[in-house]
């Protein structure tokens, strides 16, 4: 569960320091990214936080493809009901900001964001880890551009 959302990280910033970007790479990773979020689609996790997890590398993995069976909105509501009844379980932690923001970024719920700015607050500013600032960045570039494929006049 932890790999998909990892594999579903990597294809998200594919090419985003610079890189070059390889079309076989790209359609490799795409592919199995969506292979993987389709196999573990249907599973639940044992504890409240594996279920988180995998809500969280389901979401990942449903945004950063590019391949759609023609239920991958389905899939994707589906994941954000699951998402719902998790979420009031989980403490403020690393995990539930995630998950917070990547359900932000399907349905731009400003409440899913006041949640995730509130444990934000409570982080030690001068010692943040990789993961923190990543989904900081994240939920800003989300806040910011909540219309990611509409050109708005």
């Amino acid at each position: 569960m932890d790999s998909l959302f990892s594999l579903a990280h990597r294809l998200l910033t594919y090419g985003l320091d610079g890189s070059p970007i390889y079309v076989d790479e790209f359609t490799r990773l795409n592919r199995e990214v969506y292979e993987q979020a389709l196999e573990l689609y249907g599973t639940r996790g044992k504890t409240v936080e594996s279920e988180a997890e995998l809500c969280l590398g389901l979401l990942a993995a449903f945004a950063a493809t590019i391949y759609d069976n023609g239920h991958k909105q389905q899939y994707i509501q589906r994941v954000l009901d699951r998402s719902w009844k998790v979420l009031p379980k989980l403490s403020a932690s690393l995990l539930k900001v995630q998950l917070l923001v990547y359900c932000y970024s399907e349905v731009y719920d400003e409440e899913l964001s006041r949640q995730a700015h509130s444990i934000i607050a409570t982080w030690d500013k001068a010692e943040l880890t990789l993961e923190q600032v990543d989904i900081i960045e994240e939920l800003k570039s989300f806040e910011e551009n909540q219309y990611p494929y509409e050109v708005i006049e």
